[in-house]
């Protein structure tokens, strides 16, 4: 992310809008919050959105408000940020991590029903750097066993799957979890998350739980916590959603560019399924020799990251889970190989065809 470049180009509407709420006195869930919350969910499709503190309240809470709970088993991918599963940890119950599908690195639903037991009460899939998980499937098995279905959506605000909005597809009891961390395609300047439902007595549990568990003032009805989004951050996620939809035509535009350059590079692209439209919150490629990549294309002045190294049923936090080398075979050499290229809407097209230039060299050469 180029952050001079993006708050650049908003900053007079930052501007007012800090004017704004510093001339309301009002700084916690006051109209700021309320007025996000309309605009957020009319505009990725959902009945309502509940705005939290940050991505992992956002995933907890959902979680709480579904019953999940100690004893409870829910099922998960290996590939995604920890805060995923620590969601799970938080909330009293253990993750189980299922293997990926190698085209998306996605949740392999095929994978799912073998997981199952008696104590699986829920299925967190992650729409893993902006590209949706195939969720019929895995729809049809929570519907056969009874099970919730809790969408990880942090990393893909706006994304479509078969031409409806991720976050919203499990129907009336549609839930998701979104993520407004700073660099995320709709992000805060600081932290911040929200719960898309469409269950109304859903979302006013949330914001019961969101809220020290009050259904008054001071009347605490429910084991709650302090989880609220404040008003400036609001405010600045309000002008964001303004923008939020060139923001996401831009990061397609980019996609497409590296694509089309990066075929036949000698890198492996995770290409979009006949079932989605991604956002690209993230651009990965594979390479097995990824590390020696990521050198040469550092010394050509392109940086990369990683996300995410160690699949998370190899994380020490989850070693008491169990996991071992050699588990989830697909997402361990997938660990080794993915490796993320820029991409973010202030990203020039010059500066994209040097970073496809600087791949095709450098893959040539590793």
């Amino acid at each position: 992310m180029d952050f001079h470049a993006h708050v650049g180009a908003l900053r007079r509407e930052l501007d007012l809008a800090v004017a704004r709420v510093l001339d309301s006195g009002w700084f916690i869930l006051g109209p700021e919050v309320e007025a996000f919350e309309r605009e957020l969910a009319a505009a990725l499709g959902a009945r309502a959105a509940v705005a939290v503190g940050n991505g992992t309240d956002a995933l907890f809470l959902s979680l709480r408000a579904l019953g999940v709970g100690p004893g409870d088993e829910v099922v998960t991918t290996p590939i995604s940020a920890a805060f995923t599963a620590l969601a799970v940890l938080q909330a009293g119950a253990r993750p189980v991590f299922v293997d990926v599908d190698p085209a998306t690195l996605n949740l392999d639903a095929g994978k799912v029903e073998a997981a199952l037991s008696p104590r699986t009460k829920a299925i967190v899939p992650v729409h893993l750097y902006g590209h949706p998980a195939d969720m019929d499937p895995i729809l049809a098995i929570a519907r056969d066993r009874g099970l919730a279905v809790l969408e990880d959506a942090c990393q893909a605000h706006g994304a479509l799957y078969r031409g409806r909005p991720v976050g919203t597809l499990a129907g009336e009891r549609g839930i998701g979890a979104l993520s407004f961390y700073p660099t995320k395609n709709l992000g805060a300047l600081g932290d911040g998350g929200a719960i898309l439902v469409n269950d109304p007595a859903l979302a006013s549990r949330l914001r019961q739980l969101r809220n020290g568990g009050q259904s008054d003032r001071y009347r605490h009805e429910l084991p709650g916590v302090n989880s609220r989004l404040d008003e400036i951050q609001a405010a600045f996620l309000r002008v964001g959603l303004r923008h939020f939809p060139a923001w996401t035509e831009r990061r397609r535009a980019l996609a497409e560019l590296y694509v089309q350059g990066l075929d036949g590079s000698g890198v492996a692209l995770l290409r979009e399924q006949p079932y989605a439209r991604a956002v690209h919150h993230l651009f990965v490629v594979r390479h097995p020799r990824r590390d020696a990549l990521a050198k040469a294309l550092r010394a050509r002045g392109v940086g990369t990251l990683v996300h995410y190294p160690i699949p998370l049923h190899l994380q020490p936090v989850f070693a008491p889970l169990g996991g071992r080398p050699g588990d989830l075979p697909v997402a361990e050499k997938a660990g080794g190989e993915i490796l993320s290229l820029p991409l973010f809407p202030e990203l020039r097209d010059e500066q994209a065809q040097a970073v496809v230039a600087a791949v095709r060299d450098a893959a040539r050469l590793v």
